[in-house]
Parts: C-alpha cells; structure tokens; sequence
C-alpha cells in the first residue's frame, strides 16, 4: 500500500520510523531489565548492593521499558489503521506477540517488586533462560512483519 494512502497521509513513513525506534528500545529494555535481575539475584537481600540493583532496574522500568512499550503500541496502532491490517493473518500473528511481550514486561515489573521486597523466588539460571523470551518473539514479530507468511 502506499504510504501516502490512509489516515496518516504523508506523515505515514516519519510514523513508521518511530515505530521502529520505540520497539528498538522497548526490546533493549526487554532484554537488560531481566538482565540486570540475573546480577541483583546474586545480591544479599537488604544490602547497598540490592539497594542499588533496585534502583537501576526502576530507573531501566519508568524512563525506558515503559515509555518505550506505550509509544510502541501507539504508533504500531496507527500504522495498522493506516494500512488496513486488522484483517491479515499474519498481523493477528503479530499482535498476539506483541501482547504476550506486553504480559511478560508486567511480568518483569512484577519480579522487579519481588526482589526489591528480598524475595528470590526464580533461579538464576530459570532468569537467564526468561532472558530468552524477547529474542523469540522479536524473531517471530519480524518474520511475521517482513515475510507475512499468511
């Protein structure tokens, strides 16, 4: 479809772009935030280490992970609009991955407040295998973008 077709007009391509960024960042943050879990894991509960792995994972959560996942659906949204594709499979596909990745950033939220509050209920290696997850999905979500396979 051309760009210029849609509600979005010539605007369609300068929308697309940050699309593109914010998904960049929202799965850097995706993959560092759980990152940084596997290192805070290590950590005594309670002590200045723990404290500071805190904050970073908090800081990591507000000023990227989140704003970088509502600017993402946004955009995505309107791209979607634009083009019509709410009736093609391969963006179900698509859509359904990006709503898994949104569950698992709350689910990343979630551990964030767990190992702020000491608890350690996952093993580090079940962390660095959880790590894995925004990997796949963007495999996926790009082989559904860039191929549309159905």
């Amino acid at each position: 479809m051309d760009g210029a077709i849609g509600f979005l007009g010539l605007a369609y391509p300068w929308v697309k772009a940050a699309h593109v960024t914010f998904v960049i960042f929202w799965i850097a943050g995706l993959f560092i935030v759980p990152r940084y879990y596997v290192h805070h894991h290590a950590t005594p509960p309670g002590s200045a280490e723990d404290r500071a792995w805190t904050e970073r994972e908090e800081r990591a959560r507000k000023i990227i992970l989140t704003p970088a996942m509502l600017l993402s659906w946004l955009l995505g949204l309107s791209l979607a609009f634009h083009l019509g594709a709410f009736d093609q499979g391969w963006f179900h596909a698509k859509l359904l991955l990006v709503i898994a990745l949104t569950g698992y950033q709350g689910w990343v939220g979630a551990y964030g407040k767990r190992l702020a509050a000491g608890k350690r209920p996952l093993e580090g290696r079940t962390l660095r295998m959880l790590n894995e997850l925004p990997a796949l999905a963007t495999i996926l979500i790009v082989v559904m973008v860039i191929v549309r396979p159905f």
